[in-house]
């Protein structure tokens, strides 16, 4: 076969290799339903979307979604957005329902909003209809000791102007907390908590809680409320069993030091005795020199024996009379 007759053949086959790398590179389908839709975009904008490792389809279809619903938004912003690394459908959709609901929202405030890590789309959705956050139960002590527990429930809508940089849901639960504490601390009894459980809501809604926070606190009511400990009687038993640990203890310490006395005179009756005894054996050492010395005869020595004698005698009879009579008791 001569090159004239492979001609036809190698000219139908680059076509077929360029339409399917048209085919596959360029997103043929999707710029003919963006024609379709309204909206012009050109071939290369769409190759060039393909080099920038940009996938078409992510912005193209918001692109066409905005457009149908009157959204003055370029192919610029929307693939400077999705190189960000925001997500380009939730910002549009957030724009759309942010227009059917008449609220001012541009398109720089949104993909701030969606960069900033919330979600647009359901602040605005909150703004719309606002959403109710449950607080768990949140425990206080009255002045007159008793403690109280409310479950508060909070209604809030997003405030879209606050919405990068302002507190979440955590502080607004937190500062809730705090002013339901303050407010049931500050009351006389827990009796009025029960009587008027709205005075909570009022007074902690009248603090500004919503300050610096990304919502817009419009009602806190009070859910239920329950009574718990009695903290103050709890409080003093403690403080009285303290005190009388103390009381024991101090006991304790005076019983020792009196035990600790009293074996020390035990202590020193034994040193008297032992200093008598020692006395005791003196006296026949002093006796006997008095006899050497010739300071007292053997008349004055018989004298001092019967005299002891004597004594010893007088003793054992005193001491049989005293057996009798106690056997005759």
């Amino acid at each position: 076969m001569t090159f004239e007759g492979l001609l036809p053949l190698i000219i139908i086959a680059v076509i077929i290799i360029a339409v399917i790398v048209l085919f596959t590179f360029v997103p043929v389908a999707l710029w003919i339903s963006a024609l379709a839709a309204g909206v012009r975009v050109g071939l290369f904008t769409l190759v060039g979307m393909r080099l920038r490792r940009v996938v078409p389809s992510r912005v193209i279809n918001p692109l066409v979604k905005a457009y149908k619903a009157g959204l003055d938004v370029t192919t610029n912003q929307l693939e400077s957005h999705y190189l960000a690394g925001g997500n380009v459908d939730r910002v549009v959709n957030a724009l759309i329902a942010a227009h059917r609901a008449n609220i001012e929202l541009s398109f720089e405030r949104a993909a701030a909003i969606d960069l900033a890590g919330r979600d647009v789309l359901e602040a605005v959705q909150m703004s719309v209809n606002p959403k109710v956050i449950e607080t768990p139960f949140i425990a206080g002590i009255a002045m007159d000791g008793i403690e109280v527990k409310a479950l508060a429930r909070i209604t809030v809508r997003a405030n879209i102007d606050r919405l990068v940089g302002g507190a979440g849901e955590e502080t607004v639960i937190a500062r809730v907390g705090e002013g339901v504490v303050s407010t049931i601390g500050s009351s006389q009894t827990h009796k009025v908590i029960l009587e008027n459980p709205d005075a909570i809501s009022h007074t902690v809604l009248a603090k500004g809680l919503d300050a610096g926070t990304a919502f817009e606190i419009l009602s806190i009511d009070i859910a239920d409320v329950d009574i718990g400990k009695n903290i103050g009687a709890i409080l003093q038993t403690d403080q009285a069993e303290a005190d009388k640990n103390i009381a024991q203890a101090k006991a304790e310490e005076r019983r020792a030091a009196a035990v600790a006395q009293e074996q020390e005179m035990v202590a020193r009756v034994q040193e008297m005795r032992a200093d008598v005894v020692k006395a005791e054996a003196e006296v026949p050492r002093a006796l006997a020199e008095a006899l050497r010395s010739g300071k007292m005869g053997v008349m004055d020595y018989m004298n001092y024996q019967n005299i002891n004698a004597d004594t010893n005698m007088r003793s054992a009879i005193g001491k049989n009379d005293d057996s009798h009579h106690d056997e005759e008791k």
